[in-house]
């Protein structure tokens, strides 16, 4: 029976797969992280609070809000760092629900500004239709408000009605 020699590997022993991972992925994946850090540290402190971290990384993210220029660039790479120990997909999921709640709250202020335009656009049949939808709101401060609005907007004068429909809406309709 022939003798292996020293250097030589036997590749049909191995019963595990050996994962080749590039310097370029590993890089790639450390750049992932310290976004996905950068973009933690944008968070207030009531969000950051819903995002599944450890201890370490909470308190590394408190400092780098406190911090600026270099030394905040210093301390992203640091919670990327810590980042690469934990688990992303859980944390990108939250940060994902979080967003996409700002996303929800703008397109709620984007209709409501269309709702407004209608109503100084065509008056009164749509205040009437807009009640139906929304029965919390007064018809008559509305009606009021949407008057006001076109008179102004007739003469020309500053938007304050305009502005208060939208203030009026918003507090009706989205709480």
């Amino acid at each position: 029976m022939a003798r292996k020699q020293r250097n030589e590997m036997d590749w049909t022993d191995d019963k595990e797969e050996i994962i080749w991972v590039s310097k370029s992925e590993i890089k790639r994946d450390a750049e992932a992280l310290k976004k996905l850090g950068a973009a933690l540290l944008e968070l207030t402190p009531t969000n950051l609070a819903k995002i599944p971290l450890d201890d370490d990384v909470r308190e590394a993210i408190k400092l780098a809000q406190r911090l600026r220029l270099e030394a905040r660039r210093r301390q992203i790479q640091y919670i990327g760092k810590l980042l690469r120990n934990l688990d992303p997909a859980p944390i990108q999921e939250a940060l994902d629900k979080v967003e996409n709640r700002h996303n929800q709250q703008l397109a709620l202020l984007q209709k409501l500004e269309l709702l407004r335009d209608e109503l100084i656009e065509k008056g009164d049949e749509t205040v009437n239709k807009i009640v139906e939808q929304y029965p919390s709101l007064e018809r008559q401060q509305l009606r009021n408000l949407v008057r006001a609005a076109q008179k102004e907007k007739a003469a020309n004068k500053p938007a304050k009605n305009y502005r208060e429909i939208f203030q009026y809406l918003k507090s009706m309709i989205a709480e």
